[in-house]
């Protein structure tokens, strides 16, 4: 099962509304994940500075003084805004590394890190999820978010989607990776840490490590094709677009609409249909074994764009 839902704006008189929109489409997927939700949100970027979103199950303790305690590491000032059991800080550029080191020490978990993207993620209903992070008060370009229906790991706040692939890059997957375990061996060799038994944080980390071999996401996301056995639909949220692509088999249902004003992503037709201008939108079911992409740097048009 699982749940996935995407949006991204092209009309940016939307963006103070994109996180309403998106919990009304993660609520509607809670009947194919009740056990864990998670929402990707990419805004508020700012010139010279960077973002981390952190996790604790101790917030009051872990995020207490955080941002001196982090001043040294970071090499300036860093701005803490709590949020329930998460936290966004605001880093100088360039200090990413250095402060991931140091919340490493502290057992602070990163949720993601970049210039503009915030991941929220926790155990329980994706409207319950959705309410202790006030996700309905978000705006900002575009975002992705998962309803998790846990089969092969743990029902745990790392295991829940999305998952941070590298600088504003997250993943989120319905369906299931037959060869993750020997996959995770491998990329255990090459140097690419994984927290969980997750197979799609296996499929996150096989994109990092595509990319960090050269490849651009289009072609790491081409060669997932042949390199990941099983069935899987993946969005992938950047920090100026989103991508989609199915496995060749493509099983898993998937639906997407385009307007003039948004390209929008649900595993179901229903997360859609409250969307402004639905009833004219172009509606279609994505190709197997075909990548798309949405880019602000590119000019929107109602046609699918392959990478």
């Amino acid at each position: 099962m699982c749940g996935i839902v995407g949006l991204f704006l092209k009309d940016r008189s939307l963006e103070p509304r994109l996180g309403e929109m998106l919990t009304a489409m993660l609520i509607t997927m809670t009947d194919r994940g009740p056990d864990s939700a998670g929402i990707a949100i990419y805004g508020g970027e700012t010139p010279g500075r960077s973002k981390m979103t952190v996790q604790s199950d101790d917030p009051d303790t872990a995020f207490s003084d955080l941002g001196a305690k982090l001043q040294d590491p970071a090499g300036g000032p860093v701005n803490v805004t709590v949020k329930s059991t998460h936290a966004v800080l605001d880093i100088p550029a360039g200090s990413t590394a250095k402060v991931r080191a140091a919340l490493n020490e502290m057992g602070i978990r990163v949720m993601s890190f970049g210039d503009s993207l915030e991941i929220y993620k926790e155990v329980g209903l994706p409207k319950d999820v959705a309410a202790r992070f006030e996700l309905a008060k978000m705006s900002g370009t575009h975002g992705i978010g998962h309803t998790r229906m846990a089969t092969e790991s743990a029902v745990t706040t790392m295991g829940a989607h999305p998952f941070n692939t590298g600088p504003d890059q997250c993943l989120v997957h319905n369906g299931s990776l037959s060869n993750h375990n020997s996959l995770r061996r491998k990329l255990r060799r090459e140097g690419i840490h994984i927290e969980t038994e997750n197979d799609t944080e296996v499929g996150a980390a096989y994109l990092t490590w595509k990319m960090q071999n050269g490849a651009t996401l289009g072609e790491a996301l081409e060669s997932s094709l042949q390199d990941l056995d099983g069935f899987f639909t993946f969005v992938v949220g950047t920090k100026d677009g989103f991508g989609v692509v199915r496995d060749p088999i493509a099983c898993k249902p998937a639906v997407m609409a385009e307007t003039d004003q948004y390209v929008a992503f649900g595993s179901e037709y229903r997360a859609l249909v409250d969307l402004p201008g639905i009833e004219t939108a172009r509606v279609w079911e994505p190709e197997p074994a075909t990548v798309y992409f949405w880019s602000h740097n590119d000019t929107p048009t109602a046609t699918e764009k392959a990478a």
